[in-house]
């Protein structure tokens, strides 16, 4: 890896303020110093120097939820409500996936990732060894968790196979990977099933990744079930004594917005995802007013389509702006850092990644922004937010090792990963 320095770039540090040109030095995995030119050492030589007076520096983006082989079900069951959607469509499907499959439907997903700047990911799905091969292989950071549907695990097999990632994964590729259980819903988990894995999570010293109150159906069905809604059983069965990463929290009451406050709990929002089911609009602006920490996901492909964290960021604050009424909701700034900061958090990963400062793991992105879009530079924080595209990163740096330098990316086969996953999309 060695020494890396970025010169004379913009630099959006999520933890202060832009700083207009500025220098970056990475030595090996770490971010060695960030600032003004004139701050670093004469006599510190780099092994590697990247030009970068037409970059804005910033860290990596955190996609806090997605299933990354379901890039092989892209555009496979469009335009359906969830229930009909997973039922009908999505489940029968995933079960002729193999093995073989999710490496390479995960692979295009780290491909898609990269190129649109995504540094990091929390990933629930199943077959995670797989995924996490994949990592290791791609370079890139990820907190990984085998999807467990507790209905039908009543040999145990899921919950094993989740014990046995977070045995074998947690802490590969130079400590990239993480891991979670990801019990899957309350809907598809009864209570004695979540008690179990919460237990099992607590024994093995991780946390949970679980989707939680996605639609206005499921908020029914619970509280029909079981007299509380979906927040409130997860609080009461302890579950929230661990760190908790939610996906979609969509349909909430106010007592709902406060255990989440309370409890620390991630939130991942997931706005694409959940309009073009039709699932409805997470009330970020409340979340953020009572200190939720709220951070930014894309879902899978199969329900977004893409795993562009660009576009994510922009939709996130231009939503929360339209149903509140209100523009100053979820400025540029703050968008940022849910995409960046919030998301290390929720991933309990904030002590390392998350913002641009010396110590800090060298997880980083350089943008372009001589394109016509993204000019003039009035506010580099607003073009990144309203402007800005996927196909804008240039440079991508995680662990102190460049996986994207103008566009290319170093450490995956574009064309093999096409001609593999072309195949198996044809077997469905």
């Amino acid at each position: 890896m060695g020494k890396i320095l970025i010169k004379d770039c913009a630099i959006v540090p999520i933890s202060s303020p832009v700083i207009e040109k500025g220098v970056i030095a990475i030595d090996d995995d770490r971010l060695h110093y960030v600032g003004p030119t004139g701050g670093l050492p004469a006599d510190w030589q780099p092994d590697t120097v990247i030009e970068a007076g037409d970059k804005v520096a910033l860290p990596g983006l955190v996609n806090a939820h997605t299933h990354a082989a379901m890039t092989l079900l892209r555009s496979y069951a469009d335009d359906l409500p969830l229930k009909q959607w997973l039922e009908e469509k999505i489940w029968p499907r995933e079960d002729k996936l193999t093995r073989e499959d999710i490496y390479w439907g995960a692979k295009l997903a780290l491909l898609e990732m990269i190129r649109s700047g995504t540094t990091t990911f929390a990933d629930m799905y199943f077959q995670m060894d797989a995924v996490a091969e994949a990592v290791v292989e791609a370079g890139l950071r990820a907190c990984l968790s085998q999807g467990l549907i507790g209905l039908q695990d009543g040999q145990g097999k899921r919950l094993a196979a989740g014990v046995s990632l977070v045995k074998e994964w947690h802490g590969a590729g130079d400590g990239r990977v993480t891991t979670m259980l990801g019990p899957h819903a309350p809907y598809t988990c009864p209570p004695d099933y979540l008690t179990k894995v919460a237990k099992t999570a607590a024994g093995l010293g991780v946390g949970i990744h679980i989707h939680l109150a996605e639609t206005k159906g499921e908020v029914e069905d619970i509280q029909a079930r079981y007299g509380a809604t979906p927040v409130a059983l997860i609080e009461k069965l302890g579950l929230f004594d661990l760190p908790v990463l939610a996906a979609h929290c969509v349909h909430l009451t106010t007592e709902d917005i406060a255990i989440l406050a309370e409890k620390k709990v991630g939130v991942a929002h997931c706005p694409e995802s959940n309009l073009k089911l039709a699932s409805g609009v997470a009330p970020v602006a409340e979340m953020l007013a009572a200190g939720v920490n709220v951070a930014i996901g894309t879902d899978g492909a199969a329900s977004n389509n893409n795993l562009d964290m660009m576009a994510e960021i922009r939709t996130c604050a231009l939503l929360a702006k339209g149903i509140s009424g209100d523009p100053t909701v979820v400025p540029a700034h703050q968008a940022l850092v849910m995409a960046t900061l919030n998301g290390a958090r929720a991933l309990g990963l904030e002590k390392d990644i998350g913002t641009l400062e010396a110590g800090k793991k060298a997880d980083l992105i350089l943008v372009n922004k001589y394109q016509p879009h993204l000019m003039p530079p009035h506010n580099v924080e607003a073009n990144l937010v309203y402007a800005a595209r996927g196909s804008d990163v240039d440079t991508v740096i995680v662990n102190g090792k460049i996986l994207m330098a103008g566009g290319e990316v170093k450490t995956l086969d574009a064309g093999e990963i096409y001609a593999q996953v072309m195949k198996r999309a044809s077997k469905g």
